[in-house]
Protein backbone atom coordinates (compact mmCIF):
# COMPACT_ATOMS: atom_id res chain seq x y z
CA UNK A 1 0.00 0.00 0.00
CA UNK A 2 1.34 3.73 -0.50
CA UNK A 3 -0.05 6.38 0.93
CA UNK A 4 -0.40 9.90 -0.01
CA UNK A 5 -1.57 13.14 1.23
CA UNK A 6 -1.10 15.79 -1.10
CA UNK A 7 -0.59 18.87 1.24
CA UNK A 8 0.18 19.17 5.05
CA UNK A 9 -0.54 22.43 6.89
CA UNK A 10 0.10 23.25 10.16
CA UNK A 11 3.62 22.02 10.69
CA UNK A 12 4.01 25.26 12.87
CA UNK A 13 1.63 23.86 15.54
CA UNK A 14 2.89 22.32 18.99
CA UNK A 15 2.76 18.35 18.41
CA UNK A 16 0.23 16.86 20.55
CA UNK A 17 -0.26 12.36 20.99
CA UNK A 18 -0.42 12.28 17.17
CA UNK A 19 2.37 12.13 14.56
CA UNK A 20 2.10 15.06 11.69
CA UNK A 21 -0.15 13.12 8.86
CA UNK A 22 2.93 12.52 6.57
CA UNK A 23 4.51 11.02 9.16
CA UNK A 24 1.50 8.64 10.37
CA UNK A 25 0.66 7.81 6.65
CA UNK A 26 4.23 6.75 6.08
CA UNK A 27 4.09 4.61 9.05
CA UNK A 28 0.52 2.88 8.06
CA UNK A 29 1.68 2.26 4.28
CA UNK A 30 4.48 -0.03 6.25
CA UNK A 31 7.37 2.35 6.43
CA UNK A 32 8.86 1.61 2.96
CA UNK A 33 8.13 5.77 2.23
CA UNK A 34 9.41 8.65 3.68
CA UNK A 35 7.26 10.84 5.13
CA UNK A 36 8.30 13.82 2.34
CA UNK A 37 7.45 11.02 -0.08
CA UNK A 38 3.75 10.83 1.20
CA UNK A 39 3.21 14.38 1.21
CA UNK A 40 4.78 16.63 -1.68
CA UNK A 41 4.07 20.12 -0.09
CA UNK A 42 4.57 20.94 2.84
CA UNK A 43 3.50 24.22 5.16
CA UNK A 44 3.76 25.73 8.88
CA UNK A 45 0.85 27.63 9.45
CA UNK A 46 -2.90 25.53 10.21
CA UNK A 47 -4.71 27.04 6.97
CA UNK A 48 -6.20 26.38 3.87
CA UNK A 49 -3.55 24.83 1.66
CA UNK A 50 -4.12 27.50 -1.29
CA UNK A 51 -3.30 30.30 1.35
CA UNK A 52 -0.31 28.53 2.86
CA UNK A 53 1.09 28.54 -0.10
CA UNK A 54 0.21 31.89 -0.83
CA UNK A 55 1.88 33.13 2.07
CA UNK A 56 4.90 31.31 1.43
CA UNK A 57 5.21 32.37 -2.33
CA UNK A 58 4.62 29.10 -3.63
CA UNK A 59 3.06 27.73 -6.33
CA UNK A 60 1.24 24.59 -5.82
CA UNK A 61 1.05 22.56 -9.43
CA UNK A 62 -1.60 20.02 -9.72
CA UNK A 63 0.34 18.37 -12.46
CA UNK A 64 2.69 17.58 -9.80
CA UNK A 65 0.24 16.54 -7.19
CA UNK A 66 -1.07 13.99 -9.75
CA UNK A 67 2.54 12.42 -10.92
CA UNK A 68 3.02 12.36 -6.93
CA UNK A 69 0.31 9.55 -6.69
CA UNK A 70 1.34 7.61 -9.37
CA UNK A 71 2.19 4.17 -7.97
CA UNK A 72 2.15 0.45 -8.96
CA UNK A 73 0.75 -0.03 -5.14
CA UNK A 74 -2.51 0.64 -3.71
CA UNK A 75 -2.89 4.06 -2.70
CA UNK A 76 -4.59 5.19 0.35
CA UNK A 77 -4.81 9.77 -0.55
CA UNK A 78 -6.13 11.22 2.43
CA UNK A 79 -7.67 14.59 1.66
CA UNK A 80 -7.05 17.95 2.71
CA UNK A 81 -9.52 19.24 4.89
CA UNK A 82 -12.48 17.99 2.93
CA UNK A 83 -13.62 17.95 -0.61
CA UNK A 84 -14.20 21.32 -1.47
CA UNK A 85 -11.36 22.94 -0.25
CA UNK A 86 -8.92 24.64 -2.25
CA UNK A 87 -5.51 23.26 -3.02
CA UNK A 88 -4.87 26.42 -5.63
CA UNK A 89 -7.35 28.99 -5.74
CA UNK A 90 -8.59 27.01 -8.78
CA UNK A 91 -8.20 23.98 -8.10
CA UNK A 92 -10.12 21.99 -4.93
CA UNK A 93 -9.59 18.92 -3.26
CA UNK A 94 -12.31 17.37 -5.30
CA UNK A 95 -10.78 18.07 -8.48
CA UNK A 96 -7.12 16.20 -7.49
CA UNK A 97 -9.99 12.89 -6.45
CA UNK A 98 -11.23 13.42 -10.17
CA UNK A 99 -7.53 13.39 -11.75
CA UNK A 100 -7.14 10.41 -9.15
CA UNK A 101 -10.31 8.65 -10.06
CA UNK A 102 -10.14 6.48 -7.06
CA UNK A 103 -13.23 5.42 -4.82
CA UNK A 104 -13.80 8.30 -2.15
CA UNK A 105 -14.78 7.24 1.62
CA UNK A 106 -15.41 10.46 3.68
CA UNK A 107 -14.02 10.73 6.88
CA UNK A 108 -17.46 12.50 9.41
CA UNK A 109 -18.32 13.16 12.49
CA UNK A 110 -20.27 11.50 14.30
CA UNK A 111 -22.57 14.73 16.16
CA UNK A 112 -24.89 17.46 15.47
CA UNK A 113 -24.92 18.79 11.75
CA UNK A 114 -22.95 15.56 10.87
CA UNK A 115 -25.92 14.82 8.87
CA UNK A 116 -25.72 18.27 6.06
CA UNK A 117 -21.92 18.03 6.05
CA UNK A 118 -22.01 14.65 5.32
CA UNK A 119 -24.89 14.42 2.81
CA UNK A 120 -23.21 17.95 0.87
CA UNK A 121 -20.05 16.16 0.42
CA UNK A 122 -21.48 12.91 -0.79
CA UNK A 123 -23.50 15.16 -3.22
CA UNK A 124 -20.54 17.49 -4.39
CA UNK A 125 -18.38 14.11 -4.63
CA UNK A 126 -21.13 12.39 -6.86
CA UNK A 127 -21.75 15.69 -9.13
CA UNK A 128 -18.28 15.43 -9.95
CA UNK A 129 -18.39 11.73 -10.93
CA UNK A 130 -16.60 10.52 -8.16
CA UNK A 131 -18.00 6.96 -6.82
CA UNK A 132 -18.52 7.46 -3.08
CA UNK A 133 -18.23 3.62 -1.44
CA UNK A 134 -18.33 4.41 2.18
CA UNK A 135 -18.72 6.85 5.09
CA UNK A 136 -16.42 6.80 8.49
CA UNK A 137 -17.57 7.55 11.50
CA UNK A 138 -15.39 9.29 13.98
CA UNK A 139 -14.22 8.64 17.37
CA UNK A 140 -17.12 6.31 16.95
CA UNK A 141 -18.22 5.99 20.79
CA UNK A 142 -17.98 2.38 22.50
CA UNK A 143 -21.29 3.07 23.64
CA UNK A 144 -22.93 6.01 21.25
CA UNK A 145 -25.45 8.39 22.02
CA UNK A 146 -28.68 8.12 20.46
CA UNK A 147 -27.98 11.41 18.00
CA UNK A 148 -25.30 9.34 16.72
CA UNK A 149 -27.30 6.30 16.02
CA UNK A 150 -29.88 8.45 14.52
CA UNK A 151 -26.93 10.81 12.64
CA UNK A 152 -25.41 7.25 11.07
CA UNK A 153 -29.16 5.26 10.01
CA UNK A 154 -29.62 9.12 8.58
CA UNK A 155 -26.40 9.36 6.62
CA UNK A 156 -26.88 5.93 4.90
CA UNK A 157 -30.76 6.04 4.45
CA UNK A 158 -30.04 9.38 2.61
CA UNK A 159 -26.54 8.79 1.06
CA UNK A 160 -27.49 5.55 -0.03
CA UNK A 161 -23.72 4.52 1.22
CA UNK A 162 -22.61 2.06 3.85
CA UNK A 163 -21.70 4.04 7.20
CA UNK A 164 -18.86 2.87 9.76
CA UNK A 165 -17.57 3.63 12.92
CA UNK A 166 -13.59 4.19 13.87
CA UNK A 167 -13.69 4.07 17.30
CA UNK A 168 -11.31 6.34 19.51
CA UNK A 169 -7.61 5.75 18.89
CA UNK A 170 -4.31 6.44 19.23
CA UNK A 171 -1.22 6.37 17.12
CA UNK A 172 -0.57 3.13 18.19
CA UNK A 173 -3.95 1.19 18.01
CA UNK A 174 -4.86 3.18 14.52
CA UNK A 175 -3.48 0.07 12.37
CA UNK A 176 -6.04 -2.46 14.41
CA UNK A 177 -8.83 0.37 14.05
CA UNK A 178 -8.25 0.85 10.61
CA UNK A 179 -8.03 -3.30 10.01
CA UNK A 180 -11.86 -3.35 11.08
CA UNK A 181 -13.05 -0.96 8.47
CA UNK A 182 -14.52 -2.57 5.25
CA UNK A 183 -11.60 -2.13 2.66
CA UNK A 184 -12.05 -5.15 0.52
CA UNK A 185 -15.86 -3.57 0.21
CA UNK A 186 -14.97 0.30 -0.87
CA UNK A 187 -12.25 -1.44 -3.42
CA UNK A 188 -14.73 -3.81 -4.99
CA UNK A 189 -17.93 -0.93 -4.44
Amino acid sequence: MAAFKPVVTGLDDPLEQWPRDHELLARAAGGWQAPEEVAPYLFGPPLSPHYAAELSGTAIEPARLVEAARTERLLVAEGVGGLMVPITPGYLVRDLAVDLALPVVIAARTGLGTINHTLLTIDAARGAGLRVTGVVMTPWPHQPAPIEVSNRAAVELLGGVPVSGLPPTHPDSLPDAGAALPLDAWLAG
